[in-house]
C-alpha cells in the first residue's frame, strides 16, 4: 500500500514538473512578441537622416518593434544616413519599387506631389500643436491622399522642427540684413524666400554644408537647431536667427503597390507602430528644438530671437512666395492653405 501511495506520489509530482516546463517553454517562446503568425517578408527602410537625430531614433525603434511583434518573420532592414540611397534619389526609388520604404522630406516630395510644398509657405505654421492638429485631421487626409495618386502610401509624418537661419558674415535681425549673402537651400520655396529677402540661394546636400560653409562657398544655411548642432554649424557660422519661417516635415512612406500585396496583419501591425512612433516623434520636436538651441547658445554662437512684434516684417517680405506657391501648385494646397488659416 504504501509502495503505491510512494508510486502515485511520483506520478503526481513528475506531471507537475513537466507541466512547469512546457509553461516555461512557453513563456520563452512568446516572451517580448506576439502570439499572431505573420507571412515572412523583408522590407527595405532608407533614410538620410543622420544617427541621433529624434526622428532617427524614432524610425530605428519603428522597425525593431516590427520584427519582435512579428517574431522576426518580417525582416526589416534599415539603411540609415544615406547609406543606401541620397534624398535626392529617394523618391524615385520609392515609387519604382527599388525599396520598400523611405524617409525622405516633404520639401523634396513636393516635385512630385507640390500639395507637399505647403511645409514650405513661410509662416504657415506658428506652434507645434497647429502641426499635430493639421496633420490628425483633413489637412493630413488631403496629403495622404496626394501621396497615394502617385503611388506612395504615407506611413508617418515625422516632425523635424522650426527652420531657422546660421550664417557666417552678421547677425541676421530684419529681411534687409539678407542682402547679398550665399545661403544654402533646401528647396525650391525656400530658395524663393531666400530671394525675396535679397539673398541668393545654393542647392546644396546636408552633409556638404559644413564644408561649403567652411570654404565659404556659401554665407549661411537653413536648417532645424537639431540638425546644427549634429552637423557643428556652430564650428564654421557665428550668427544664428530663430524666426520659425517653415516647419520641416519627413514622411515614411511605402510603395503602395508592395503594400497592397502585404497581408492584412502585417498591414495593421505596420499602421499600428507608426502611429505610436509618429507620436513619439511630434513629442520630442519641440523638447530637441528647445534642447539644441541652448546648445548653440553654450557653443558660442550668437542668437537672435525675432521677437513677436516684429514677425509682421518678414511675413510682409514673404508674401511673394505664398503667391508663387498658389500659383503653380492650384487649388488644392490653396484649401490646405485655407484650413490652417481658419485655424
Amino acid at each position: 500500500m504504501k509502495r503505491l501511495r510512494h508510486l502515485s506520489f511520483l506520478l503526481v509530482l513528475t506531471g507537475i514538473i513537466l507541466a512547469a516546463c512546457s509553461n516555461d517553454d512557453e513563456v520563452s517562446k512568446g516572451a517580448g512578441a506576439s502570439e499572431e503568425e505573420y507571412e515572412p517578408a523583408t522590407i527595405r527602410l532608407a533614410y538620410n537622416l543622420p544617427s541621433g537625430h529624434h526622428i532617427s531614433e524614432g524610425i530605428e525603434e519603428f522597425a525593431k518593434k516590427i520584427e519582435e511583434e512579428s517574431n522576426g518573420q518580417i525582416d526589416m532592414q534599415v539603411f540609415a544616413n544615406g547609406q543606401l540611397l541620397s534624398d535626392t534619389d529617394m523618391n524615385q526609388s520609392l515609387l519604382t519599387g527599388g525599396v520598400e520604404m523611405g524617409m525622405n522630406s516633404s520639401t523634396i516630395w513636393s516635385s512630385t506631389v507640390p500639395a507637399m510644398g505647403v511645409f514650405d509657405v513661410p509662416y504657415v505654421f506658428e506652434t507645434y500643436e497647429e502641426v499635430g492638429e493639421a496633420l490628425n485631421g483633413e489637412f493630413g487626409d488631403i496629403l495622404r491622399s496626394e501621396m497615394e495618386d502617385v503611388g506612395v502610401k504615407v506611413l508617418m509624418f515625422g516632425d523635424y522642427g522650426f527652420g531657422q537661419f546660421a550664417n557666417n558674415k552678421r547677425p541676421l535681425e530684419s529681411p534687409e540684413d539678407f542682402r547679398g549673402l550665399k545661403i544654402r537651400s533646401v528647396g525650391t520655396l525656400p530658395s524663393e524666400l531666400i530671394q525675396a529677402y535679397d539673398a541668393s540661394p545654393v542647392f546644396m546636400g546636408g552633409g556638404e554644408v559644413y564644408m561649403g560653409l567652411q570654404r565659404q562657398t556659401v554665407d549661411g544655411a537653413t536648417s532645424g537647431t537639431t540638425a546644427m548642432v549634429q552637423r557643428s554649424y556652430d564650428e564654421v557660422t557665428d550668427y544664428l536667427t530663430i524666426n520659425n519661417y517653415t516647419y520641416f516635415e519627413f514622411i515614411l512612406g511605402v510603395n503602395q503597390d508592395f503594400w497592397d500585396e502585404l497581408p492584412e496583419n502585417t498591414q495593421t501591425l505596420i499602421e499600428d507602430t507608426a502611429s505610436e512612433t509618429e507620436e513619439w516623434i511630434r513629442e520630442q520636436t519641440k523638447l530637441e528644438d528647445e534642447k539644441t538651441l541652448q546648445v548653440l547658445k553654450d557653443r558660442g554662437m550668437e542668437v537672435y530671437e525675432v521677437p513677436a512684434e516684429e514677425l509682421d516684417i518678414w511675413k510682409e517680405a514673404a508674401m511673394p512666395v505664398r503667391k508663387i506657391f498658389e500659383e503653380e501648385a492650384g487649388e488644392a494646397v490653396i484649401e490646405l492653405l485655407d484650413m490652417v488659416d481658419d485655424e
